[in-house]
């Protein structure tokens, strides 16, 4: 199935029904009276998350959604029916906004999460609503409300704990292939990854995390290189950047440290965010430098011409060597940024049950006042019935 993670859509949820304005008629009922219904409520359209989607393809040519309509209020007090929902299903990590503005609607970051991207109308009120002692035959009724009607933007943000990035044939899908059950296609020539890849890596029974393989990046890609930006939203959402990097070129004038430094600048001309994000380099292919020493030193003079980096691993992808060491560093970063967002979580929700705790102890001395003033009252009430006894 082709990868698409864009797609541009129009809702339009149903109407409201109208209201009626008719009349009670019956058998020795004279003047019955109005009875005109109201009309049903226009149908609401929903989006929902969905885990087992990983593409907007099915808004690809479908793009005009309508919800049912209400139907009208009838007399003998019939309301009318409310017109049925619609709920658009679409991969978690799906951002929706408005066309005309870039206003965030939703953002379908979990399973099942549900919500309402265009609202139905109202129904409007039969003449039943509209009697009073004055006017006991009413003929005014109202008309139903419109439903929304919006244009928008769907844009899939892939939800990944790691995201892979780096030159083409760095390695990257081979890495991935390595640590994750995921089956990337691998091959000799640039640009063989044209979609985003996910794998699930487990290091233990109950410890996991997602790892992200978007297409190479190349110098020149915010100008329309290569395949350019379009895919890198798909690492905004991740904890850590994996920079992969080709130690080894066949090419023998290509310059591994310009090319690392170029998908760095790539990154601050797309995101200034993702620059500032933990990123860790990956030093891959170590198997075609067999001789120890001269690899020992080809790492060497690189890291010293690359600048300081957070850490720094160095890998065999097609051997798997190194690989291990990469994902159980990983897991423990993770582990420690899930617990110290837990600790946050239960520290705000012991603040919240203290600050609920303390508000009802000022409920007392208001009480206490009314009780003072009740007997006050009743002291006054006594006084006045001693003062004007009954004949």
């Amino acid at each position: 199935m082709k990868f698409f993670d864009e797609a541009r859509i129009e809702v339009i949820a149903g109407d409201g029904g109208n209201g009626a304005a008719t009349f009670r008629r019956e058998k020795y009922i004279p003047m019955g009276g109005p009875d005109g219904g109201d009309g049903g409520k226009g149908g609401d359209i929903y989006a929902v998350g969905d885990r087992n989607l990983n593409t907007l393809i099915d808004f690809r040519f479908k793009r005009t959604f309508l919800a049912e309509r209400g139907e009208n209020g009838r007399g003998a007090d019939c309301y009318g029916k409310g017109g049925n929902d619609v709920e658009l299903r679409m991969p978690v990590g799906t951002i929706i906004t408005l066309q005309e503005t870039g206003e965030l609607i939703a953002d379908l970051d979990a399973d099942g999460k549900r919500v309402m991207i265009a609202r139905g109308g109202r129904g409007g009120l039969g003449n039943l609503h509209f009697k009073t002692s004055t006017n006991r035959a009413p003929r005014k009724k109202t008309m139903g409300q419109e439903g929304e009607r919006l244009a928008l933007n769907l844009e899939l943000k892939v939800l990944a704990d790691v995201g892979l990035l780096g030159m083409p044939n760095a390695g990257k899908s081979t890495f991935i292939r390595a640590v994750s059950s995921a089956k990337p296609k691998v091959a000799d020539y640039p640009f063989t990854t044209l979609a985003p890849n996910l794998g699930v890596v487990r290091t233990s029974e109950n410890r996991s995390f997602v790892i992200a393989d978007i297409p190479g990046l190349i110098e020149g890609a915010a100008d329309g290189a290569g395949l350019g930006h379009q895919f890198l939203r798909h690492l905004q959402r991740t904890h850590i950047l994996l920079h992969i990097v080709d130690i080894a070129p066949f090419d023998p004038d290509a310059n591994p440290v310009h090319d690392a430094h170029a998908i760095v600048e790539e990154l601050r001309k797309y995101d200034e965010e993702l620059v500032n994000k933990r990123r860790w380099l990956v030093l891959n292919k170590l198997d075609l430098i067999p001789d120890a020493d001269e690899r020992k030193e080809r790492i060497t003079a690189f890291l010293d011409a690359y600048g300081p980096v957070e850490r720094h691993f160095e890998v065999s992808a097609i051997s798997r060597a190194g690989c291990q060491e990469v994902v159980f560093a990983i897991q423990d970063i993770l582990d420690e940024e899930k617990a110290a967002a837990q600790a946050a979580a239960d520290a705000a929700a012991l603040e919240a049950a203290a600050c609920g705790e303390t508000t009802p102890e000022e409920e007392p001395e208001d009480d206490t006042d009314y009780d003072q003033n009740e007997t006050e009252d009743e002291d006054e009430e006594e006084s006045d019935d001693n003062e004007n006894p009954n004949p």
